[in-house]
C-alpha cells in the first residue's frame, strides 16, 4: 500500500521541477549576455595616401608623323633606245655614278664616229686657211667661214659624245634602289612619263610630323611666360615610337617648322632628321614623334592608381584633407609617365592623394592614412618622355596590408 500511494505524488512533482529549471537557465543566459554590444561598431577605414610634391618635369608632346627619304631621285632616260641590260639588284644599295641600265649604243657610237671624222677634216682645212690668211692667199670671209665650221664640228662631236654617254644610265645619288619598271628589250624614250626606277637615300631620314597651330601658340606662350623653360640652347631633340609601340633607339634633331599654316587643317608641318644606319626606318612608315616642349620646374606627378574617371570621362581623385575627411577632386591631366600621370590642375602641393583603399571610402566620409613603411614613399620619374616610359606594374598596397 505504501508504494501504491507514493506513485501519484511523484507524477505531480516532476513537472514543477522541470519548469523551475527552465526559468533558472533563461535568467542565467540573460545575465551572461548583459554586457555584450547590441549592434556593429563604427570603424574608420584605413587608406594608403601619396603626398603630392612638386618636381622638375620635362614636358613632351606626341605627334603623328611619317618618314620620308632624305634624298630621292627618279632615274629616267635622256635618249631614245632599246634597253640592253639591267645592271643592279632591285632593293639593293647603289652608289652615285653606278651604271644601272645599258641602252643599245650602236646608233650613238656611229654618230660619234661621224662627228669625229668630220672634225678632223675641218680641222685640217682650218689649219691651212690659218697659214694662207697670213699671206692674203684667201679672203678674210673665207677664213671666218672655215673657222666657224671648225667650231661647229667641235660642238657636234661633243654632242655625239654626250649622247653616247647617255647610253649608260647611272644613279644620280647613293642610296637604295627600288623596283625596275622596265626590263631588257624595252623601248625607252627621253620624254616618257614613267621613270625607269627610283633611288632613295635612307640614312639619314626625314620625319615629318603635324602639329596644330593652336598647340604651337600655347607652347610659345608658356615659354614666354616662364611656365615652361627651354630644354636646350641650340637644338630640340626628338624621339620616335614605332607603329608597334617600340621606341626607336636613336635620337633625332628638329630641323625646321613650316612657315605656312594649312588652311584646311589648321596645322603646321615640323621636320626632324634621324640617323638610320640599319635602315630600320623606311619611307612612308607611320610613327609617333616625341617632341620635348620644355621643362616645368613645378610639375606635379601622381600614381595612376589614384586617378579614376567618372561617367562623363572626367578624371577624378579622392583626397584626404586635414580634417581626415575624404574630398572629391576633378583633375586636368597631362601626359603619362609610365604608371603615373602629370597633373595640370586639381591638386596642390601637400595634398594627400588616396591611392589604396579607394573602394572603402566615399566623399565626405572620415578616413585615416596608413602609416608609411620605413618612412618610404613612392617615387616618380622626372621626365614625361613616353618613349622611355616603363610598363605599368602593380604592388601590394599599404592599405591592404594595414587592414590585414
Amino acid at each position: 500500500m505504501y508504494s501504491s500511494n507514493m506513485k501519484p505524488l511523484e507524477f505531480k512533482f516532476k513537472p514543477f521541477l522541470w519548469v523551475t529549471l527552465c526559468v533558472g537557465s533563461s535568467l542565467l543566459m540573460v545575465g551572461c549576455n548583459k554586457g555584450a554590444p547590441t549592434g556593429p561598431q563604427n570603424v574608420t577605414p584605413v587608406v594608403g595616401v601619396y603626398e603630392v610634391k612638386s618636381q622638375r618635369v620635362s614636358v613632351f608632346t606626341q605627334l603623328p608623323g611619317r618618314t620620308s627619304p632624305y634624298l630621292i631621285a627618279e632615274v629616267r632616260p635622256q635618249i631614245n633606245g632599246i634597253v640592253q641590260k639591267r645592271l643592279f639588284t632591285e632593293g639593293g644599295d647603289v652608289q652615285a655614278g653606278q651604271v644601272l641600265y645599258q641602252i643599245d649604243p650602236a646608233l650613238y657610237k656611229a654618230s660619234f664616229d661621224i662627228a669625229q671624222a668630220n672634225l678632223q677634216s675641218i680641222q685640217l682645212k682650218a689649219e691651212r686657211y690659218k697659214e694662207l690668211i697670213k699671206i692674203n692667199a684667201v679672203s678674210k670671209q673665207e677664213y671666218d667661214d672655215v673657222d666657224a665650221s671648225y667650231k661647229q664640228a667641235q660642238a657636234l662631236l661633243q654632242t655625239a659624245q654626250i649622247n653616247l654617254g647617255y647610253t649608260q644610265i647611272t644613279s644620280p645619288i647613293s642610296g637604295r634602289v627600288g623596283i625596275s619598271s622596265f626590263t631588257p628589250g624595252a623601248l625607252v624614250s627621253a620624254n616618257q612619263a614613267n621613270a625607269l626606277t627610283t633611288v632613295q637615300q635612307l640614312d639619314p631620314i626625314y620625319v615629318d610630323v603635324i602639329q596644330s597651330s593652336s598647340e604651337l601658340m600655347r607652347i610659345k606662350r608658356a615659354l614666354e611666360s616662364g611656365i615652361l623653360k627651354r630644354a636646350g640652347k641650340d637644338t630640340v631633340k626628338m624621339r620616335l615610337i614605332l607603329d608597334d609601340n617600340i621606341p626607336y633607339a636613336l635620337e633625332g634633331k628638329f630641323q625646321f617648322s613650316d612657315v605656312t599654316v594649312d588652311s584646311g587643317t589648321g596645322s603646321v608641318t615640323l621636320r626632324a632628321v634621324f640617323p638610320n644606319p640599319k635602315h630600320d626606318l623606311l619611307p612612308g612608315m607611320f610613327v609617333r614623334a616625341v617632341l620635348e616642349e620644355g621643362v616645368n620646374e613645378q610639375g606635379l606627378v601622381v600614381p595612376q592608381q589614384g586617378v579614376t574617371h567618372d561617367a562623363r570621362g572626367n578624371a577624378t581623385a579622392l583626397v584626404l584633407n586635414k580634417e581626415s575627411k575624404v574630398e572629391l577632386r576633378t583633375l586636368e591631366l597631362g601626359d603619362a609617365i609610365g604608371d603615373k600621370w602629370v597633373v595640370k590642375s586639381g591638386l596642390s602641393v601637400g595634398d594627400q592623394l588616396i591611392v589604396d583603399g579607394i573602394q572603402k571610402v566615399k566623399p565626405g566620409a572620415p578616413a585615416q592614412a596608413a602609416p608609411k613603411e620605413g618612412g618610404k614613399e613612392a617615387s616618380t620619374e622626372n621626365s614625361a618622355d613616353p618613349s622611355k616610359a616603363a610598363p605599368n606594374s602593380t604592388s601590394p598596397s599599404t592599405a591592404d596590408k594595414a587592414s590585414k
